[in-house]
């Protein structure tokens, strides 16, 4: 049984064709999914997909990009959603994207705290964005060590192996996706093979970071399976095992799943 931890089935690419989406991801092993929200609209719009497809799951909160938007209402919001929704399992994607700081950075990092803060608020963990960000993304979750009771995941992981022991003191995750099947992605395997097997997860972020052989298309959930096929070939584990792990983990994690 796979599970794609991150996926954005309200991405204008991939929305009017969620219902086969699912379907292909189902038939692919793929039984559960979590689309992620990045901006008000998301968010209310995967909790909607949340409650009507058994499968799917969802997260709730502010991208750096967007970090411009937040506002209190917005937080009132998401809180209400997380508080009467069970299928809504964390707060993100939230963090710091310094490559294209879309968002001013001191915003970025004030409104990051605040939704730590609301992480806290909810007993969800906090699911996050980090890019070209990381001793900044440190120091504020030192700072906030005090929100991270429920928990807290690197998507798409793309720091060093250096790092991963420096997040796990955080008891982080770390997700990995498609990028670990580029070429001259040594960074990305080495820092996959860092990673505690109990704090490994896959996923996609479709339909973004699209895996080999289908680079250069719409990535879809089904794809997760590639990687972990790629996954296991780099840990040098069976296909079965790193379903088994990741599956495990993500259940520890998010701690609403059924």
């Amino acid at each position: 049984m796979l599970f794609d931890t991150h996926c954005h089935l309200t991405d204008e690419r991939l929305r009017d064709g969620v219902a086969e989406l699912i379907r292909r991801a189902e038939e692919s092993g793929v039984a559960r999914l979590v689309t992620v929200g990045y901006d008000r609209e998301s968010s209310l719009e995967g909790a909607a997909l949340a409650e009507k497809y058994d499968n799917v799951y969802c997260t709730v909160g502010i991208h750096p990009h967007d970090a411009v938007t937040a506002t209190r209402e917005i937080y009132e919001e998401f809180r209400a959603l997380a508080a009467g929704n069970p299928k809504v399992l964390a707060i993100g994607e939230i963090g710091l994207d310094y490559h294209y700081d879309l968002s001013p950075r001191e915003v970025q990092r004030r409104v990051f705290e605040e939704q730590l803060r609301l992480a806290r608020e909810c007993e969800l963990p906090a699911c996050l964005h980090i890019r070209e960000a990381y001793e900044d993304c440190r120091a504020l979750l030192e700072e906030n060590r005090d929100c991270l009771g429920g928990g807290v995941l690197l998507h798409c992981y793309s720091g060093s192996a250096e790092m991963v022991k420096v997040f796990s003191r955080y008891d982080a995750y770390f997700a990995f996706g498609g990028a670990i099947t580029f070429k001259g992605a040594r960074r990305n395997l080495d820092a996959l093979a860092a990673v505690p097997r109990d704090r490994l997860l896959l996923e996609t972020d479709a339909p973004y970071m699209t895996p080999v052989p289908f680079r250069g298309q719409t990535n879809r959930p089904e794809y997760v399976a590639l990687v972990a096929d790629k996954a296991a070939e780099v840990l040098g584990l069976s296909r079965e095992k790193i379903e088994e792990i990741t599956t495990e983990n993500a259940k520890r994690l998010f701690k609403r799943l059924k």
